[in-house]
Formats: C-alpha cells, sequence, structure tokens
C-alpha cells in the first residue's frame, strides 16, 4: 500500500496569507510526479500554528524521487513561486520563509477507506 508524507509546518498568524499563496501558486509542481498520489495543505483552526502538508505516495523511492528532483530544483534559489528575487542577486533578495519550523513525520498505509 501507499506512503504517507505529512510535512508538519510552524507558521505565525502573520505569515500564514503568504504561506497559503506560495502554495496555490506552485503550478502543479508535484501533481505530474511518478507515483504521486494525492496533496492537501491542512490549516489549523484551533490551539495551534502548525500547517499540515499532507502528500501520498506509492512507495518511499517515488518520493525521494521527487525529494531529489523537482522538490530540490524549486527550492534552490528562492521559494518557488514567488518571482523577483530568485537568481536575481544575492541573497539579500530571496524571499523569507514564511514557516519557522518544520518536521517531516512518515506513515505507511495500513488499512483505508472511500465512500459506497
Amino acid at each position: 500500500m501507499s506512503i504517507v508524507k505529512i510535512n508538519v509546518l510552524s507558521v505565525p498568524a502573520e505569515q500564514r496569507e503568504v504561506l497559503e499563496k506560495r502554495f496555490a501558486s506552485r503550478a502543479g509542481s508535484v501533481e505530474g510526479s511518478d507515483g504521486f498520489e494525492w496533496f492537501e495543505l491542512l490549516r489549523p483552526l484551533e490551539g495551534t500554528d502548525q500547517y499540515l502538508v499532507y502528500t501520498r505516495w506509492r512507495d518511499e523511492e517515488s518520493f525521494q524521487a521527487w525529494m531529489e528532483g523537482p522538490m530540490k530544483a524549486a527550492h534552490q534559489g528562492g521559494q518557488a513561486g514567488q518571482g523577483g528575487g530568485a537568481g536575481h542577486g544575492g541573497e539579500g533578495e530571496r524571499p523569507k520563509p514564511a514557516a519557522t519550523g518544520s518536521t517531516l513525520w512518515s506513515f505507511e498505509v495500513v488499512q483505508q477507506a472511500s465512500p459506497k
């Protein structure tokens, strides 16, 4: 069965809109990847500042291939979808990260169900 990767991002309240816009402008960067099955960006409603970035993959190898290829390329030289700063001048022009921390959780799907 599939594997799930959940990236837990600590996002201060004043950076929530920035984070959501960056994900909205990522232009399907993961959807065409071999082995990719699902993506969701989950906004916290109460009690935490942590967003969850949920992705599901056919297997660990598919996830690692995406991490080493398209994801790595998208994050070199600045945040994808930000325009302007990436590749233009020094580090000072790079957009500030919206998240203050990140933790990656990994899970194996052992049971699943869908609506009938």
